[in-house]
């Protein structure tokens, strides 16, 4: 059965409505694993927890020297936003696409295992866009990086990418994802608060500075 561009696999136990819940939860078990902090451990590197920001993002791992674990960890926190779409649309359909998606963001911010303590969502944001709409992911990655080239503030390119893609996503006829990504752009905004307070006092650290 198609629908709404995912495959709805026959013969599940569960309908698509009684599956809605559980891709919330498949969602943020694959979104809450703390690829950053698994790295830097296998690596031998200090507790990702205890260097710059404290968080488990791919940009505080960059901090440790190591750029290849932090690509590492850029695309697989993005890759688990992206798989919990797939599997959720698989399985429920769109709606349970979309729960999924909510479902690893809340997972990679507030992961269960690190007393709520994690990432600022970044990656899981292209990651859950590349799932769900992947043309929007694009826009988000070319905004970011023509903010980032002319600012060279990475924070604020990831404040104006997530302030556009909801208005993208509007734009281009899907409603329901603009809702979703207009609530993920504000958990967004919200994780980077103290980045933007920076930005307003003018003390926040750009691209490539010492």
């Amino acid at each position: 059965m198609m629908r709404a561009g995912y495959t709805i696999k026959e013969g599940t136990a569960m309908s698509p409505e009684a599956f809605l819940p559980v891709a919330l939860i498949l969602g943020y078990l694959l979104g809450s694993i703390p690829f950053g902090l698994i790295l830097t451990k296998l690596a031998g590197t200090e507790d990702l927890r205890s260097i710059g920001s404290g968080n488990i993002g791919a940009t505080n791992v960059l901090r440790t020297g190591h750029k290849g674990l932090a690509a590492a960890t850029l695309v697989l926190d993005a890759l688990k936003g992206t798989l919990a779409v797939i599997i959720a649309g698989y399985y429920g359909g769109p709606n349970a696409a979309m729960l999924a998606g909510l479902g690893a963001f809340l997972g990679h911010l507030f992961p269960v295992w690190l007393n709520f303590q994690g990432g600022k969502g970044v990656a899981v944001y292209i990651g859950v866009l590349i799932g769900l709409f992947w043309p929007a992911a694009i826009v988000f990655c070319v905004v970011w990086l023509a903010t980032a080239l002319t600012t060279r503030y990475s924070s604020l390119a990831a404040l104006v990418a997530s302030f556009i893609t909801p208005i993208f996503l509007w734009w281009f006829g899907h409603p329901a994802l603009a809702s979703l990504f207009a609530v993920l752009t504000l958990l967004l905004f919200y994780m980077h608060r103290e980045n933007i307070a920076r930005l307003q006092a003018g003390t926040e650290g750009k691209i490539g500075a010492k």
